[in-house]
C-alpha cells in the first residue's frame, strides 16, 4: 500500500509516471513557504531540510538539557573523583599488580572473612570476639580478611578470591582459595598464611596455576601427604595433586575421574572413600541444582557411582551443589551446599547426612546459627555468601572461613543494559516531545519507504523495492508517520492539558536520564569501607539528643546503621520520654543511654560498654553519605591521636571571635574540627574531657548550654605541640534541624556570639590556638581540599 497524501498544495496520488513532477512541486512549495510545507496535513512530504534548522535545535538542546541533568545529577549524587580514589593500596606499595587488580568482573568482588566459635552452630565473626591490633589501628579487626586488594598488592593482580579451605598446622593457619587473575580472567589457586589465629594474613602467592580455570581447592592429609583437589571441570577431569613442598609447590598425582564435575570434596566415612560432585555437562541436567555421589576404597579410585545418582537434579534453591568442606561434629557427618534460587550462591544451607551407604542416600536441612547480614550492599557479605570451611583447633575451639560478596552475579552487564535501556527511553521521550513541540515533522523520512520521493539510481530503486519498500514496511512506515499528525492534534502544546503532557514527559525524561547515569556510572551502589595496611576495622556512632527530635533520629538511625563499619549506635537521651531501641529500623544495635541531668557534657560521658577506639560523634541533625563516614574513618585510623572531623574552623584574631567554615576557607587553613561530627579515641579523649583538669571547662560547659566540643580542642590542643586536628571534605552534608524547627540554635548571630565568649575564656583556662594552622589540601588522598 502507498503513501496518498491528500490536499494541501501537494496535490493527491500520483502514479509513477507523475511522480517526479508531484515531488518537484512540494520541493518548490518548501523552497517558497517553508511554513506552509510545514502545515500540510501530511507534513513527511517534506525533505530533511525544511526542518533542519527547528529540529537540530531542538535536539541540541535537548542535548545540553539533559546533559546537564546528568551532569549535575553526578555531582550530587556520586562521589567526586579524587574523593573516590581507592586507598586499598598504599602509596609506598603501588605496584603495576596492585594498580590491575580488583576490576570490576561480572563474577562479582568476592572476599574472605574469619569466624570463631565454640561449636560449628555458634560461629561469630572476627570483630565479634574483640581482636585488636595496634600497627593498623583495628580495634577491633574486621572482615574481611583477605580481598582482591591485599592479593594484587602482594604483586598477584586478582578480580576477587572465592572458595576458601583452612589447612591447620599447629598455631598456624594456611588458606587457599580461588583468585581469579586480573590479566587472564582466569582462576588460580592463592594461598595465605597467618600466625596469629587468623587475624592478619601474609599473602604467599599462587600456589597452583594451570592452563584452565581452577576453584574449589580441597586440601586434605593422607597417609603423611597433603594433598588438593582443585575443581578442573573445564578440563573435563577431577585432578588430584601432592604436595612436594608445601603449601607452594604442587604435582599432578593422578586423574582420579574423566568427568567435568564442579565444587567436589572427598570424605572418609564409614570404611569408605566418598566423593561428592556436580556434573553440570548431562543433557536435562539443572544447573546449580545436581548432585552425584562416588565411592571407593581410596582416594585414588576406581570410583563408582552411587545407585540413586543423581542425587539431586532440580531445584536450585535446595542445596545440591557443594558450599565448603564437610564436617564431623558429635559424631554426625554434615554438608555445606549453595542456596542458588535467587542469584549464583546466595547462602550457604547446611545438611545433617542421616544415611550415607552405596544404595541409599540422606540428609536433612539443620540451622547453621550464622546470622545473616543486613547491611546490603554496604556489608562485605550483604548480597551473597557460597562457602564455608568450618575446623575444630587444638584448643578445642572453632574457626571457619567464609567468602562473600556485596553483588549478584551478572550485576555489572544488569546495570548496563538498565542503564542503556533508560538512556534509550530518554531518546524516545525526545522524539515525542519535538512530535508534539513540532520540532519533529515525521518519524522515518519519506524516501526510505515509498517509489515516488525523489529521483534515485535503479540499483537504488531494485534495492528499495527488495528489502525497504516492501508492503509490510511500507505500510508500517505510513502508520508511523501519520501516527506524528494524530498525536500533535491530539494534544495541544498550547493548551493547559497540553503543557502537563509536555511536564510529564519532561519528568520522566530527566528520571530516565538519572537512573540510566546511576546504572551505568554510578556502579554497584556499594559504600564500602576503607582498609588500612591491610584491616578493615569498626567504630561506634555516638549521638545526643531529645524527645522533641525522635523523627530525625529515626531517618538518622535507618540510614548510619547501613554503613560499613558502624558496630553500634549509641544514643544519648537528655531529655524526655526515650524511645524504645525496638523503634529504631536498624541493622545494628541500638543502645539507649539515659541521662540523668539535660547536660552537653554527656556526650563524652566515660562509657564501659563501649567496645570499639573509635566513637564518631555526630549530630542527629546531619545527614551525609556512608562513604564520606567510612573516609573519615580510616584517616582517623591514620591518625588516631588527632580529632578527625568535617567541619573546619579557623580560631584567631584579637579580639578572638568565632567563625563559620567560610573564615577558615578564605584565609586557608584551620585549627579546629567542630565534635558534632567527629572521629574520636573513646579510651583517650573522654579521659581527658573528665579528668580533673577538664572540670572548670565543663562547668562553663554546663552555665553557658555551649561549648563541649570547642573544650574537647581546648583540651587536644593543651595536650600536645603537634597537630590535634584532621580535615575530611563531606561530598554533601544537610542540616535535617531546618527542616523541623528543632535546632537547638536556631539563631546563628547568637549562637556565635555564646561560641566567641568560649573561646576567650578556654584561652584563658588551657592557652589559644590562634598560634596554630594546618592548611587544606595537605594529604596525598585529596580527600581535605
Amino acid at each position: 500500500m502507498g503513501f496518498s497524501p491528500a490536499g494541501g498544495g501537494g496535490g493527491g496520488g500520483a502514479s509513477n509516471g507523475t511522480g517526479n513532477n508531484s515531488t518537484s512541486n512540494i520541493n518548490n512549495n518548501c523552497n517558497s513557504n517553508n511554513s506552509s510545507c510545514c502545515n500540510m496535513s501530511l507534513k513527511c512530504r517534506c525533505k530533511w531540510r525544511c526542518l533542519m534548522s527547528s529540529g537540530f535545535v531542538f535536539f541540541f538542546g535537548c542535548f545540553v538539557l539533559f546533559g546537564s541533568v546528568a551532569t549535575l545529577y553526578v555531582w550530587f549524587a556520586f562521589t567526586p573523583y579524587y574523593y573516590a580514589r581507592s586507598t586499598a593500596v598504599e602509596s609506598s606499595s603501588s605496584s603495576s599488580a596492585a594498580v590491575l587488580g580488583c576490576q570490576e568482573d561480572n563474577e562479582g568482588s568476592w572476599s574472605v572473612g574469619v569466624f570463631f566459635g565454640d561449636s560449628p552452630f555458634n560461629l561469630k565473626p572476627i570483630e565479634a570476639v574483640n581482636v585488636w591490633r595496634d600497627k593498623s589501628a583495628a580495634w577491633p579487626v574486621a572482615n574481611p580478611v583477605v580481598t582482591c586488594a591485599s592479593v594484587s598488592e602482594s604483586g598477584f593482580p586478582s578480580n576477587f578470591v572465592a572458595d576458601p579451605f583452612l589447612y591447620v598446622q599447629g598455631d598456624t593457619l594456611y588458606m587457599f582459595y580461588e583468585t581469579k587473575n586480573s590479566i587472564t580472567m582466569q582462576g588460580d589457586i592463592g594461598v595465605s598464611k597467618s600466625s596469629d589465629k587468623g587475624a592478619t594474613w601474609q599473602q604467599l602467592g599462587i600456589a597452583l596455576d594451570e592452563e584452565w580455570h581452577l576453584s574449589y581447592p580441597y586440601v586434605f592429609h593422607y597417609l603423611d601427604n597433603i594433598y588438593m583437589m582443585p575443581e578442573s571441570s573445564t578440563n573435563g577431569e577431577v585432578r588430584l595433586y601432592r604436595a612436594l613442598s608445601f603449601p607452594m609447590q604442587w604435582t599432578l598425582e593422578k586423574v582420579i575421574l574423566k568427568k567435568p564435575l564442579v565444587d567436589s570434596f572427598l570424605i572418609n566415612y564409614d570404611g569408605a572413600y566418598w566423593l561428592f560432585g556436580s556434573d553440570h555437562s548431562g543433557f536435562g541436567t539443572t544447573k546449580n541444582g545436581q548432585l552425584e555421589i562416588w565411592y571407593s576404597s581410596s582416594p585414588f579410585g576406581p570410583w563408582k557411582p552411587h545407585k540413586k545418582n543423581p542425587i539431586y537434579n532440580g531445584d536450585k534453591s535446595f542445596g545440591a551443589r557443594n558450599g565448603g568442606r564437610p564436617f564431623f561434629y558429635n559424631g554426625n557427618l554434615y554438608r555445606f551446599g549453595q542456596d542458588c534460587a535467587e542469584t549464583y550462591g546466595r547462602r550457604v544451607r547446611t545438611f545433617k547426612v542421616e544415611v550415607l551407604t552405596k544404595d541409599e542416600y540422606k540428609e536433612v536441612e539443620v540451622p547453621l546459627g550464622l546470622p545473616e547480614p543486613n547491611k546490603g550492599r554496604n556489608a562485605w557479605n550483604g548480597v551473597r555468601f557460597h562457602h564455608l570451611d568450618v575446623q575444630q583447633l587444638n584448643t578445642g575451639g572453632w574457626i571457619a572461613v567464609m567468602d562473600g560478596d556485596r553483588v549478584p552475579s551478572g550485576d555489572s552487564v544488569h546495570r548496563f543494559i538498565v542503564g542503556s535501556a533508560s538512556v534509550a527511553i530518554v531518546a524516545i521521550l525526545v522524539i515525542l516531545l519535538g512530535v508534539l513541540l513540532g520540532a519533529v515533522k515525521c518519524m522515518i523520512p519519506p524516501n526510505w519507504c515509498t517509489h515516488n520521493s525523489g529521483k534515485r539510481s535503479d540499483a537504488f530503486l531494485a534495492c528499495g523495492r527488495s528489502y525497504l519498500c516492501s508492503s509490510k514496511l511500507r505500510r508500517f512506515c505510513s502508520r508511523l508517520n501519520r501516527a506524528v499528525s494524530f498525536l500533535r492534534g491530539r494534544i495541544k502544546p498550547n493548551t493547559c492539558a497540553g503543557r502537563l503532557v509536555l511536564a510529564i514527559y519532561l519528568a520522566f525524561g530527566v528520571a530516565a536520564m538519572c537512573t540510566g547515569v546511576k546504572y551505568i556510572y554510578g556502579g554497584s551502589g556499594a559504600e564500602e569501607a576503607y582498609p588500612l595496611k591491610g584491616h578493615y576495622s569498626q567504630f561506634t556512632l555516638l549521638t545526643m539528643t531529645y524527645d522533641a527530635r525522635l523523627w530525625n533520629l529515626k531517618m538518622y538511625v535507618k540510614h548510619y546503621s547501613r554503613c560499613s563499619s558502624v558496630r553500634e549506635i549509641v544514643v544519648v537521651w537528655n531529655k524526655g520520654i526515650p524511645p524504645e531501641a525496638s523503634d529504631f529500623d536498624s541493622a545494628v544495635p541500638v543502645r539507649i543511654r539515659v541521662e540523668k541531668q539535660n547536660s552537653l557534657n554527656n556526650r563524652f560521658k566515660l562509657d564501659s560498654l563501649i567496645k570499639t577506639r573509635a566513637v564518631l560523634e555526630l549530630d542527629d541533625d546531619i545527614m551525609m553519605t556512608c562513604n564520606d563516614i567510612e573516609r573519615g574513618f580510616r584517616i582517623w585510623r591514620q591518625h588516631p591521636d588527632r580529632i578527625v572531623g568535617f567541619y573546619p574552623r579557623l580560631i584567631d584574631g584579637s579580639p578572638l571571635k568565632y567563625r563559620g567554615e567560610k573564615h577558615a576557607r578564605s584565609h586557608r587553613g584551620y585549627n579546629m574540627i567542630l565534635t558534632g561530627a567527629a572521629f574520636l579515641d573513646s579510651q583517650v579523649a573522654f579521659k581527658r574531657y573528665w579528668s580533673e583538669e577538664a572540670s572548670p571547662g565543663r562547668d562553663f560547659v554546663d552555665k553557658s548550654f555551649n561549648c563541649e566540643d570547642v573544650l574537647m580542642n581546648y583540651l587536644y590542643a593543651n595536650a600536645s605541640s603537634s597537630q590535634n586536628v584532621e580535615y575530611v571534605r563531606p561530598a554533601w552534608a544537610i542540616d535535617t534541624s531546618k527542616l523541623s524547627g528543632a535546632a537547638i540554635s536556631r539563631n546563628t548571630q547568637v549562637h556565635y556570639n555564646k561560641r566567641s565568649n568560649c573561646l576567650v575564656k578556654f584561652s584563658e583556662m588551657y592557652g589559644t590556638l590562634a598560634g596554630r594552622k594546618w592548611e587544606f589540601d595537605g594529604r596525598k588522598d585529596g580527600w581535605d581540599v
